[in-house]
């Protein structure tokens, strides 16, 4: 599937602002989020700054994304799953906000609820390796 070049911008500041919900960023998810970056074509150094400065920058807007289409929505909203539960416990605050990008971009309540316990069974399998970003094509 390709993604543009604001779904792309949209999908990592999305992913960035799931993982700073519960105050800490682990290595788990700050190396996911490298691979993310690096798979959409931004910078080491980038990918580094924007992810070292998340907990403390106030001024990013937290609200959840809304994407182009309702497909890259779901994929944003499984590796939002996925990345949640790669340190092994999603918080209610990551819950709630992945719960809001999928209630924004018009996905079925019924598809989330089956998105989520689909992942959660293979979190231990899969602890984020495979996130759909890694598929996405761009120009």
């Amino acid at each position: 599937m390709r993604i543009t070049l604001m779904d792309r911008s949209l999908y990592f500041k999305g992913l960035l602002l799931l993982v700073r919900k519960d105050g800490l960023i682990q290595e788990e998810e700050r190396d996911l989020m490298m691979r993310v970056g690096g798979t959409f074509g931004y910078e080491k150094q980038f990918c580094e700054d924007t992810i070292k400065n998340a907990l403390v920058n106030k001024y990013i807007e937290d609200s959840p994304p809304v994407f182009s289409g309702p497909e890259i929505a779901k994929r944003f909203i499984m590796d939002g799953i996925r990345l949640s539960l790669s340190d092994r416990l999603v918080h209610e605050k990551e819950w709630g906000w992945i719960r809001a990008v999928a209630e924004r971009n018009g996905i079925d309540p019924a598809w989330f609820s089956n998105a989520f316990e689909t992942a959660a069974k293979s979190a231990s399998e899969t602890a984020g390796k495979d996130l759909e970003a890694f598929s996405l094509e761009w120009d």
